[in-house]
């Protein structure tokens, strides 16, 4: 049922009606789904839940008691009930007996498949002990702000006190673990009465015998530490008050798409980086404080936070009181190597005998006052979560330093979370990286045939893709599509005319702002005339040049400029014509227009190679299918130049070539992703053919 709540209250979304016809598992998986779906509750797979449900026992058909807990890697506001792993329970008790203390707890893990049940191939997380041993049906492992906030601060343990009474415990920090699962047993043993527990530094466990009252115990503790946050912060200037004004929406983002390709250049040498932007009220908030340059440098708190966002941020030097960009830039070199050299020097400082090698000494998270924050990452989501978990962890800094002094984790306890050998085996465990992971591309046109076949491709390869095209309804219908098929993190679009400098300039900034900057560019926008040249009127001519020359031109000339800002190379491709070599009759416009494609390619090669910029051509020839140049006027006018029908052209160009092939949209975006893959790493300058062969068309 539904009730009314305060405002900035969790409301309870607990269904009786649903959750009648449900198993005990089932209610797990509902309860998990209706915590996850709140950020307030934790973020994106943080936390986990728990249940201890009565099953038979596949092979003696006994009754036995078996762990339900969230699997490894999941996330509980989207996981299904395969996200679970299922443990027997009188064999997780068994494992007290293979405990040899806590020099040796991270062995125990090793154990945890010995007690699967019924052959579940999810893997247990390192948290499946502090669920097992609390003596409780149920149990809820959430990192709620409001909690955190309080488990973050100096004085956390006589804050609970305050805030709980004897309803809600505490213990002080230990690294997630099979002690730490004693020590939650223990608590709850010799404390009947308690609801659950304060991890300092960390977060919130509520337990319960039913699955229902688990739930409402978790919202309500969140709820009064929420509302007692309120009522001690009312009359607190968040952050110590405002130290820098906040740009205007338009200048952030003016702002944010000039530094983001520089920082992505700087940080992408070994591997491209994505990026997100983010300027929510919350970070503008904390970005233009006083406490900013007090509070960044103590990093996150919660492990969960500091995972995702490393040891600490990077402050930009920016003035928006008095901005100067250009100089803001041209720092930007030496405060990012000054970041990786304190972070090796912290790697050096805290490094054990068998720590895994350092890993990428970038910072994750770029707070950039009045502007926002930058987060990048290895693929878009993670840059787009780690910024969440900034967030929360934003939110725990204002609450925490409103009632109290805010701690950080202690930088040790940090590194052994950071490089912790099982971490460590969990990332080896990652499935090897796409051939265009961490690429950008953006694919002109990109609402036609060949130019969504060749974003299709891309995605699949792990690109993140722009489309641009002018063809508004179009765009749309495409951009839906592969969110659905791809997600929505990875695709963008944008409406633009590719003989509009202004649009051209407006994407790329756009496209800057979302993704960080640009690897790839498919220049595919075109049209088709077919006119004897007695019958090309100016403005037709004039058409053809705009669009698939100058256009071409203008969007070429923004990304080498963004290219250089990058410094990290790029791959251009110009989807041309068979028409740019070979002369075809009665279309004069449209072959010179392809002809001055492929030489002005040929000049930008020149032009790019000492920066490590590819361009290459790829000639198609006779792709109607999905090809929307082929619609209408354009169509007819083929059909009557070659004497044929609409039917007959397919099988005409087809019966033309010299493979006797058609040649579809799928076979250009291959060519497409061929130059903008490392395959061709080392081919600038280029023109390959797709049209099932032509004489006319051989290059030499």
């Amino acid at each position: 049922m539904t009730q009314t709540v305060a405002a900035n209250r969790l409301e309870n979304l607990w269904d009786d009606a649903k959750a009648a016809s449900m198993s005990e598992s089932e209610k797990l998986l509902y309860r998990s789904n209706l915590l996850g779906s709140d950020k307030r509750v934790t973020n994106y797979g943080g936390g986990n839940t728990s249940a201890k449900v009565m099953e038979t026992d596949p092979l003696t058909g006994d009754q036995v008691e078996v762990l339900w807990v969230k699997g490894s890697g999941g996330d509980i506001g989207s996981m299904k009930m395969d996200g679970f792993a299922t443990l027997y329970m009188d064999r997780l008790r068994a494992l007290k007996g293979k405990y040899r203390g806590i020099e040796h707890e991270d062995e125990m893990v090793g154990y945890l498949p010995h007690c699967t049940f019924a052959l579940n191939p999810r893997a247990a997380s390192i948290d499946t002990p502090l669920h097992a041993y609390v003596p409780r049906k149920h149990v809820d492992h959430v990192h709620s702000d409001a909690i955190i906030a309080i488990a973050a601060s100096v004085n956390s343990r006589e804050l609970t006190a305050e805030i709980f009474g004897d309803e809600i415990g505490w213990l002080p920090w230990k690294k997630p673990g099979y002690e730490l699962g004693l020590w939650l047993e223990k608590f709850a043993t010799e404390n009947p009465q308690a609801k659950g527990c304060v991890l300092e530094s960390h977060g919130l466990f509520t337990w319960a015998d039913d699955a229902r009252d688990c739930y409402l115990t978790t919202l309500e503790i969140i709820n009064k530490a929420a509302a007692w946050l309120e009522a001690k912060t009312a009359d607190t200037a968040p952050f110590g008050g405002v130290k820098r004004p906040t740009l205007e929406p338009a200048q952030r983002r003016e702002v944010a798409a000039r530094l983001m390709p520089v920082i992505r250049g700087l940080i992408s040498k070994e591997r491209h980086k994505v990026g997100h932007f983010d300027d929510q009220p919350a970070v503008l908030e904390f970005v233009g404080s006083q406490m900013l340059e007090t509070l960044a440098p103590l990093g996150t708190s919660c492990p969960d936070h500091f995972l995702r966002t490393k040891i600490r941020p990077l402050v930009v030097d920016f003035d928006p009181a008095n901005p100067d960009l250009d100089k803001t830039i041209g720092g930007l070199a030496d405060a990012v190597a000054a970041y990786r050299d304190d972070y090796a020097a912290y790697y050096d400082r805290c490094k054990h005998d068998d720590s895994p090698a350092m890993r990428d000494p970038n910072a994750v998270v770029y707070l950039v006052p009045g502007v926002g924050m930058i987060t990048f990452a290895l693929d878009k989501a993670t840059a787009r979560i780690s910024g969440e978990f900034y967030v929360n962890a934003i939110n725990v800094m204002r609450g925490a330093s409103s009632v109290s002094t805010y701690q950080g984790l202690p930088e040790q306890e940090a590194f052994d979370i950071e490089y912790w050998l099982l971490e460590e085996a969990k990332l080896q465990r990652m499935p090897k990286p796409k051939s265009l992971a961490g690429r950008v591309a953006l694919v002109t046109g990109g609402a036609g045939g060949i130019g969504a076949a060749t974003a299709e491709r891309f995605l699949r390869e792990g690109a993140c893709v722009m489309l641009a095209d002018i063809d508004a309804d179009a765009l749309k219908e495409v951009h839906e599509g592969f969110a659905a098929r791809h997600g929505k993190d990875v695709v963008r679009s944008v409406q633009m005319n590719v003989t509009d400098e202004h649009q051209v300039t407006g994407a790329y900034a756009a496209m800057a702002v979302e993704f960080g900057g640009i690897d790839i560019l498919v220049s595919n926008a075109g049209i088709a005339s077919s006119a004897p040249v007695e019958e090309t009127s100016l403005a037709l001519w004039n058409k053809n040049m705009d669009i698939l020359s100058t256009g071409y031109f203008l969007v070429s000339r923004e990304a080498f400029k963004n290219f250089r800002a990058q410094d990290i190379g790029g791959s251009v491709i110009f989807v041309a014509s068979k028409n740019g070599l070979a002369a075809s009759p009665n279309a004069s416009a449209y072959c010179t227009a392809k002809a001055a494609e492929i030489h002005l390619a040929r000049c930008l090669a020149l032009e790019g190679a000492g920066a490590g910029i590819r361009v290459n051509v790829v000639n198609p020839d006779a792709v109607l299918r999905g090809s929307r140049i082929w619609e209408g006027e354009w169509l007819d006018q083929r059909a009557s130049t070659y004497g044929t029908d609409k039917e007959g052209l397919e099988e005409m160009y087809r019966q033309r070539s010299m493979l006797k092939r058609s040649v579809l949209p799928e076979d250009i975006a291959e060519g497409a992703y061929f130059f903008a893959s490392d395959l061709s790493a080392k081919s600038t300058g280029n023109i390959l053919n797709v049209d099932a062969g032509n004489v006319q068309a051989f290059t030499r």
